[in-house]
């Protein structure tokens, strides 16, 4: 599959487009029309999605690595079997996504509201969370390992089953999270309690 590098899609007017085994390298896709986008294993490595509308888009077994979404239309947009490994989400509004088997891995949603969302089963290592609003978010059998929490809000949030680290436990809010006995221990412990 041919790259396209460096190409420049900026006020691009594509909507409904399907695009299949792409490759995208450094393009800039700012302020593009990408309404109802429906990609399927392609590629995106470092490309700017600024302001772009990717409203309804749908995306199955694609990447897009080291992105940028800096005030993106995400609305009602799904990922399905993809990754999004160090991209970065800036006031971009996520409460409608679906996410299913996606990689979050170093990805940036620092002070992101992502309440009620199912991410359960998602890996978000190493993520930035700080200050990530996480209400009622369903992260059963989440691995979020290495990822930055402090001031983030989990409350009412479900944590069943998800890995986290003990500085997550120290540095994020949890009042009203549902929590398995391992979880509870792992709690406890980073707070410096001895269960007997």
């Amino acid at each position: 599959m041919d790259a396209e590098i460096g190409e420049d899609y900026r006020d691009a007017v594509l909507p409904g487009a399907r695009w299949e085994k792409r490759q995208f390298v450094r393009c800039d896709f700012t302020e593009a029309d990408l309404r109802g986008l429906t990609t399927q294993g392609c590629t995106f490595d470092e490309c700017d999605f600024t302001r772009a509308d990717l409203g309804e888009s749908a995306h199955e077994t694609s990447a897009f690595r080291s992105c940028t979404f800096d005030r993106t239309v995400l609305a009602q947009a799904s990922w399905r079997g993809c990754s999004l490994l160090g991209s970065s989400f800036v006031d971009c509004r996520l409460r409608s996504i679906t996410v299913r088997d996606t990689d979050f891995t170093l990805v940036s949603l620092g002070r992101t509201d992502l309440r009620k969302l199912d991410l359960s089963g998602l890996r978000f290592r190493d993520a930035n969370l700080v200050e990530s609003n996480l209400t009622e978010v369903n992260l059963r059998d989440a691995d979020l390992r290495g990822a930055r929490m402090l001031g983030a809000d989990l409350s009412g949030a479900d944590l069943r089953g998800a890995k986290l680290d003990a500085n997550a436990f120290v540095q994020a809010k949890f009042p009203g999270a549902r929590v398995d006995v391992d979880t509870a221990l792992a709690f406890a412990a980073a707070h410096g309690l001895v269960v007997s």
